[in-house]
């Protein structure tokens, strides 16, 4: 049976469900819901996910998801994101890169991000 790339297949050699990313040689190569390692599944035994089934996956994935707005982590010495400085376009910029990097769960280049407006602003701003 073919698969569309993103799929939501389940394995019952492993019991998980995985995003079907293509085929490798006799495998199916699935890669666990909300990013990881790919393993190697028998295209024969896997079948398309229940909606039981793609809700576990997805709520495992949200529970593993780094957590960087949670209250625990307030008055740990990290503080709000910096807020951009009006009319400053380098600012802007930086902060628009932090938001893309948020929006994409890449929270090393938000990050990044964060600690150059903060740089730019200490230097260029005296913030």
């Amino acid at each position: 049976m073919q698969h569309e790339s993103g799929t939501l297949l389940y394995d019952p050699a492993t019991d998980k469900v995985g995003e079907f990313q293509a085929r490798s040689g006799p495998y199916a190569m699935l890669r666990p819901v909300g990013g990881g390692r790919e393993w190697q599944a028998d295209p024969t035994a896997v079948r398309p996910a229940t909606p039981q089934e793609r809700m576990r996956a997805g709520v495992r994935a949200a529970n593993q998801r780094p957590r960087t707005d949670a209250p625990f982590l307030v008055g740990v010495g990290i503080g709000r994101p910096p807020a951009p400085m009006p009319d400053c376009v380098e600012c802007e910029d930086l902060a628009t890169q932090r938001a893309d990097a948020r929006a994409e769960h890449d929270y090393s280049a938000e990050t990044d991000a964060n600690v150059l407006l903060r740089r730019h602003q200490r230097q260029d701003h005296q913030a």
